[in-house]
Order: C-alpha cells, then structure tokens, then sequence
C-alpha cells in the first residue's frame, strides 16, 4: 500500500503527540517540538522570492524515521494478518484461511491515513497472491476476486527487492545482471591504465552492492541457474586479469 505524498502531508501536531509517547528524554523531545515549530518556506523563481509562508505539516525527505514514528501506530485488525511498514511503504500480509479480511486492512489503513492527514494512493497499491510452487500439492479452489481499484500483479517490488507470485526470484536476479554492464565499463577503465585499487573501490562500491542488496531474504529462493547468473557477473571482471 503507497501513502500519496506521505513525507509532504505529515501534520507537525501529530506527530509530536506520537513523539510525546517514546520513552525519550525530555531535552530530545523539547529539540524535536523546537525543530518543528515555526517552519516557514518560500520559493524563489529567477530574481523574485516570494513571502515566507507558515507550514504545519511536512518533513524532509532524509528524516525516515520521523515517518516511521508517524506510521507506528495502526495495527492489523484480524489476529494472524500482519502489517510490514518501512518508512511509507506498508504491507498487509494475509494468510490463504484470513482471505476474506482483505477489504477490512484496506480500509484500515485507509482511516488511519484519513486520520493522520495522509491519503493512500489506490492507483499504486497492489495485491499479490504468493504460494510455493516447489510443493508437490498446490492450494485447491478458485482464487479470490480482485480487490476493487487494486491491481493484482505476478511480481512485486519489495523495498527494492523483486518477488514473483511463485516466491521466484528470477526476475530480480536478471534485474541485478544489468550490472554486468557496469562490469564492461571497469574492464575499459583497466585497459586505459586506471588503477586495480580504484576499479575495485568502484566494484565494492556498486556491483558487490546490488549483488548483497538484501540477499539475505532473496537467497534462499533462488536457483542453480540464478545462481550461475550472478556468478557470471563476477567472472566478468575477474577475466582480463584473474584477480577477483
């Protein structure tokens, strides 16, 4: 589920009742109501700026965990459902026998953001129906019907991460393969005479990167083949010279 906007409409009051109730010291809560308070923003345009305007909502970008804070309170309201949050991105994850709570932890969350000052954007949610197609037996009976203005997709994007309906990762896998072009791109550098300890600072620094992005949740379902896809990216700048 995607909060339209969810960083720009954050309501300053609110989320300063919210912080009110961590178990912080009083100095760091007394910052956190100074910083917030009296915010002003105006906008230059070529030589004219206009007049400072008061803000009571909004906060920036880099401060996640302010929304995170903001976000900490609604909960799943079926017992075995589960609300995943990061920052502004939720999810609602529901077990096959709780199928029927969907409309129920949409409209959750749909209040809670009313609420909150926040708007979810039907037009970026969507719904995916996971099962494990390495089992012998699949699950019997017909699928339920699509959630009204909610797409139902075979491949979702987790926080950056790509799982297909199958629990496949093969999709994401060929994703992190486009870094084999990166890989041409140091081999040409190396040709030229750039130094090995700069290209592998480059390497670590965005091939070894995508390559460990979360791995520790997409590796177990990955196969022999993608496995030796993402073995051959590395075998790519090892080549000119044998060195890793």
């Amino acid at each position: 589920m995607d909060i339209r906007k969810a960083f720009d409409t954050v309501r300053h009051i609110t989320l300063l009742e919210k912080m009110a109730n961590l178990d912080a010291p009083d100095h760091v809560f007394n910052w956190l109501v100074n910083f917030f308070s009296e915010r002003r923003q105006c906008t230059t345009y070529h030589d004219t700026t206009s007049v400072l305007q008061a803000i009571s909502a909004s906060i920036v970008q880099g401060s996640a965990a302010s929304y995170v804070v903001n976000a900490s309170d609604p909960k799943a309201v079926t017992t075995g459902n589960v609300l995943c949050k990061y920052a502004d991105d939720t999810y609602a994850i529901i077990p096959s026998d709780n199928v029927h709570t969907r409309t129920a932890e949409l409209d959750n969350v749909k209040a809670w953001a009313d609420v909150n000052n926040l708007r979810l954007n039907l037009a970026k949610c969507a719904e995916i129906i996971l099962y494990d197609s390495r089992r012998k037996r699949q699950p019997v009976g017909l699928q339920p019907l699509p959630l009204p203005n909610v797409p139902r997709v075979q491949s979702l994007k987790i926080l950056g991460a790509t799982i297909s309906s199958k629990l496949s990762v093969v999709e994401h896998v060929c994703n992190i393969r486009s870094s084999a072009q990166t890989c041409h791109a140091l081999q040409l550098q190396r040709a030229h005479g750039t130094a090995t300890a700069s290209l592998h600072v480059v390497y670590r620094a965005i091939i070894t990167a995508k390559l460990t992005y979360a791995a520790s949740a997409w590796w177990g379902f990955t196969t022999e083949a993608d496995r030796q896809r993402l073995e051959a990216i590395i075998l790519v700048f090892r080549r000119p010279s044998g060195t890793s």
